[in-house]
């Protein structure tokens, strides 16, 4: 019998006014597994994610991670649960203010009570596994926009989080950084077994680093599989979807 999943959404249905966004959705994350879920634009797909780290809440549906349900968590037990979580957010995030090394450090001044010898030491680590080390004193608007996505990688990584959330990682990005972010959130996974659980447009970036990819479209996944299978799949909406990413 195979454990428990680290991610698991059981007939998750949510609204917004008349739109019907999330349709039943149920799905499961094993610990160290990647699932990429793709689909058009307007889908819904980045609304699964904040589910996920309970920055929304369903109107229907079981979300669990690590067997929490995190719709019923309360304020200090949800803090709680995101240090297992980090988030990479589409457009980086960074705090134009901050320094790279700032940025990094922020999620580590925030929720713990780390020393500042301790933060350094743990900063200037990450900043070496996303190769950005160099660029510790620099501002984010003295990075190229790949660089500031390595950063935004080390401070969703900084907190050691068994689960990362991965929204876009390779939006606005040249086709050549694109698969430099995408090989290095592989080799990252492989290095930190961490669970993964990304959105993204890029087939690339989706047949890199994903177990398994799904469709999602009008709030269920039209298909949950590995990526031979995706392509191989035999139903209309899928192939005519993946016909234009081969």
């Amino acid at each position: 019998m195979s454990p428990d999943p680290i991610i698991r959404l059981t007939d998750v249905h949510r609204s917004f006014g008349t739109q019907e966004v999330l349709r039943g959705l149920s799905f499961d994350v094993h610990e160290g597994e990647s699932l990429v879920i793709m689909g058009p634009s307007g889908a819904g797909k980045s609304v699964i994610l904040k589910h996920v780290i309970g920055l929304l809440r369903p109107d229907r549906g079981e979300v669990l991670v690590e067997g929490k349900p995190v719709p019923r968590l309360k304020v200090r037990e949800l803090r709680e649960l995101r240090r297992d979580m980090g988030y990479l957010f589409q457009h980086a995030a960074l705090v134009n203010w901050l320094s790279v090394y700032d940025n990094v450090a922020l999620p580590l001044r925030e929720t713990t009570r780390r020393s500042e010898a301790e933060i350094r030491k743990k900063v200037e680590h990450t900043l070496e596994l996303v190769r950005m080390g160099e660029a510790r004193e620099k501002f984010p608007s003295e990075i190229s926009g790949g660089m500031q996505k390595r950063v935004g990688l080390a401070r969703a990584l900084v907190t050691d989080p068994r689960i990362i959330l991965y929204d876009e990682p390779e939006a606005g990005l040249d086709p050549e950084m694109s698969n430099s972010v995408s090989r290095m959130m592989l080799r990252l996974r492989h290095e930190l077994n961490t669970t993964s659980l990304t959105v993204t447009h890029s087939w690339p970036c989706a047949s890199m680093v994903g177990d398994r990819i799904a469709l999602f479209e009008q709030g269920r996944f039209l298909i949950d599989a590995p990526p031979a299978e995706v392509l191989a799949s035999d139903i209309p909406r899928v192939r005519s979807f993946f016909d234009v990413q081969k």
